[in-house]
């Protein structure tokens, strides 16, 4: 009898375990349009930072996404970003000549992606740094991807949450 509950407690815990440690990785793969009346949008700015359109390709320990963006002039830009996904820096070209340098970790069960960024560039002769963190989440359908996004600097803190239904 004392066998079988060191067997039954066995295979429970190795159950247990490798769920946690074979989590699967969510893959926030496909294109992406902006839900205006599901996103929330908080403070000043609305939803500048928000991209009209986004195609993301994961693949492996990589993820690019493609940003489509709307100027003021109603002009549309498309710009490019690549990150690895274990952890080390990545640098992505914003503006200009700046430089965005970007973290990307995963959450413990892998359903939610977090990218940190710094962007440190000089405006009208002083130093300005601005912070943002993304984290990725989708919804259980599949069919709607969340992004809160925070943003600091200088200037105050921003807090939004874009939301993406899939194409």
């Amino acid at each position: 009898m004392k066998n079988y509950v060191y067997a039954f407690l066995f295979t429970g815990i190795f159950l247990l375990t490798s769920s946690v440690t074979f989590a699967q990785k969510v893959n926030f793969s496909g294109t992406w349009t902006y839900s205006e009346t599901k996103s929330v949008l908080g403070g000043e700015g609305g939803s500048r930072g928000a991209a009209v359109k986004m195609t993301i390709k994961q693949e492996g320990n990589t993820m690019s996404i493609e940003k489509t963006t709307r100027r003021q002039s109603g002009e549309e830009n498309i710009s490019t970003e690549n990150y690895t996904l274990d952890g080390k820096e990545c640098e992505n070209p914003t503006f200009g000549d700046r430089t965005k340098k970007s973290t990307v970790t995963w959450s413990e069960d892998k359903k939610s992606l977090t990218i940190a960024s710094k962007t440190v560039f000089e405006r009208e002769g002083q130093q300005m740094e601005i912070d943002t963190i993304e984290v990725f989440t989708l919804s259980q359908d599949k069919k709607s991807l969340s992004i809160d996004y925070t943003s600091k600097s200088s200037r105050g803190e921003r807090k939004n949450t874009f939301v993406y239904d899939k194409v």
